[in-house]
C-alpha cells in the first residue's frame, strides 16, 4: 500500500510512480554485485549495523522476471461491475463479517483512536491477502534490491530497501521472515517498508511491530495510515445512489463537489429513492460505468483517502463499496443495464483518441484519468452525454 503505488496482484500489488533519480540512488552503477557492494556501504553509513546487512543482503541476486512483471503489470480493465462482482463475492463478506465480530475489541480501540470503522479495515484486509491468508511467498529483499537497480524507480525502491533493513535493525522481523508479493509489500495490509517504519503500530503490545503475524498490529498500522491522509471520523465514504434520466453528466467528477442539498436539488437520491440528507456536506458524483450504471457519491473520506491508498478508481470504488455492504448496504444495484466495451474496442478508441491528438498514455484497453478526460472532451464535441464513458455510439461516430 503506497499513496503513489496502484494495485496489480489481485488488485494488491503496487504499481509505483517514476521517481526523480538523485545523487545517492543512482540506476545500474556496474554490475549487480558491484552496485549491491556500494548499497551496503551506504547502509553502514546511515548506522544500520554490519550483522543486519550482512543477514540482508549477502547472497542476494538481481531477479530478471521481477523487473518483467513490473514492466508488463496493469490495472484489469473489467467493468466495475466485473471486478466487484468478483472480488467482494459472497464468500468474502461473511469471511469479513467473522472477522469483525472476532476482532470487535481491537476495533473498537482502533476507532476511538484513529476513527477508521472496522468495516473499511476489513474491507481492504480482505482486499489486499483475502485476511491474511495469502502474503506472498516472493523474498522482500530480493525484490526491492532488484526494482532498485532497475532504472525504471530507481529512486523509490533505494528508499525501499533502506526501510526494509531499519525494520530488521529495529527488531521488528528478521530477514528471513520478509517475504510477500513480487513488488516488495509486507504483511496483512500490505505496507511498503517506508510505510512499515512510519505508520506501523504495536497494537498487541508485545514489543514488536509484526504486521505479517499480527492482525491487531496490522489493521491499528493500517488505520494510523488512514488518519494520516486526512480520515474524517464518524463521516461517510461512499454511497450508492440513483440519478434521474437527465441531467449535467459534466457535474459528474472527481474534481467536482456539490453539497448533497445540491445533488438532492438535481434529482440525485438514495440507493432506495428516498430524498438525500440536504446539508452542506460535500461530495462528488461518480459513474464508473457511465449515466446508466450504478452510481455513488464520494464524500471526503473517499476522495482524499481511498484514492491516496490506491489511485486506481475501480479498485477504489470496490474497496469503499466492499466497506458499504460490511457496513449493512445493499447489494450494487446494474444500474440502467450499462454495456462496458469489448478489450478490443477500448484499445481502439484509445488508438482514435490518441490520433486526435490527445494524450492517453499507453494504448492498453485501460480507461485512465488521461483516457476518461479525452473521452469527455470527445463527447461534448459531438454532443453526447459528458459522463467520460466510452458508448458504441462514440466509438462509431469517432470512426
Amino acid at each position: 500500500m503506497n499513496r503513489k503505488t496502484l494495485t496489480a496482484l489481485v488488485a494488491a500489488s503496487i504499481m509505483g510512480l517514476a521517481l526523480p533519480q538523485t545523487a545517492s540512488a543512482k540506476c545500474r552503477t556496474g554490475n549487480f554485485a558491484n552496485w549491491l557492494s556500494d548499497i551496503k556501504r551506504q547502509a553502514l553509513s546511515q548506522g544500520i549495523s554490519r550483522r543486519t546487512i550482512s543477514s540482508a543482503l549477502d547472497g542476494i541476486r538481481y531477479d530478471p522476471g521481477v523487473v518483467r512483471r513490473d514492466n508488463a503489470q496493469g490495472v484489469f480493465s473489467q467493468t466495475f461491475l466485473q471486478f466487484s462482482g468478483r472480488m467482494v463475492s459472497g464468500h468474502r463478506l461473511k469471511s469479513g463479517a467473522r472477522k469483525i465480530r472476532k476482532h470487535a475489541r481491537t476495533f473498537a480501540q482502533i476507532k476511538r483512536r484513529y476513527g477508521v470503522p472496522g468495516q473499511v479495515l476489513t474491507a481492504y484486509w480482505g482486499l489486499e491477502t483475502d485476511f491474511g491468508a495469502f502474503l506472498g511467498k516472493s523474498s522482500t529483499l530480493r525484490s526491492l534490491a532488484t526494482l532498485a537497480y532497475d532504472c525504471r524507480r530507481t529512486g523509490l525502491f533505494h528508499k525501499e530497501l533502506f526501510s526494509a533493513l531499519k525494520i530488521i535493525e529495529r527488531g521488528d522481523l528478521t530477514a528471513r521472515q520478509m517475504r510477500g508479493p513480487w513488488a516488495g509489500e509486507l504483511g496483512q495490509l500490505q505496507f511498503l517498508p517506508s510505510h512499515y517504519l512510519d505508520y506501523g503500530v504495536d497494537m498487541d503490545g508485545d514489543g514488536r511491530v509484526d504486521l505479517l503475524n499480527s492482525a491487531p498490529d496490522a489493521l491499528a498500522s493500517a488505520a494510523k495510515y488512514m488518519k494520516s491522509l486526512g480520515w474524517r471520523a464518524n463521516e461517510p465514504w461512499l454511497q450508492e445512489v440513483r440519478t434521474p434520466r437527465h441531467m449535467d453528466w459534466e457535474q459528474a467528477a472527481i474534481k467536482i463537489k456539490h453539497s448533497r442539498a445540491q445533488w438532492a436539488k438535481w434529482g440525485v437520491r438514495d440507493a432506495r429513492g428516498r430524498a438525500l440528507k440536504a446539508d452542506g456536506l460535500k461530495a462528488s458524483l461518480i459513474l464508473p460505468m457511465g449515466k446508466d450504471g450504478p452510481a455513488f457519491l464520494a464524500y471526503p473520506n473517499f476522495t482524499k483517502v481511498y484514492l491516496e491508498w490506491n489511485h486506481s478508481l475501480t479498485y477504489s470504488i470496490t474497496a469503499g463499496y466492499f466497506a458499504t455492504r460490511l457496513a449493512g448496504a445493499r447489494k450494487v444495484s446494474n444500474g440502467r443495464g450499462a454495456n462496458g466495451l469489448k478489450f478490443a474496442d477500448l484499445k481502439l478508441i484509445q488508438r482514435l483518441l490518441k490520433k486526435r491528438g490527445f494524450d492517453v498514455g499507453k494504448v492498453d484497453g485501460i480507461l485512465g484519468s488521461k483516457s476518461r478526460h479525452a473521452i469527455r472532451t470527445m463527447q461534448k464535441k459531438y454532443g453526447l452525454p459528458v459522463d467520460a464513458y466510452p458508448t458504441r455510439e462514440l466509438l462509431a461516430r469517432m470512426r
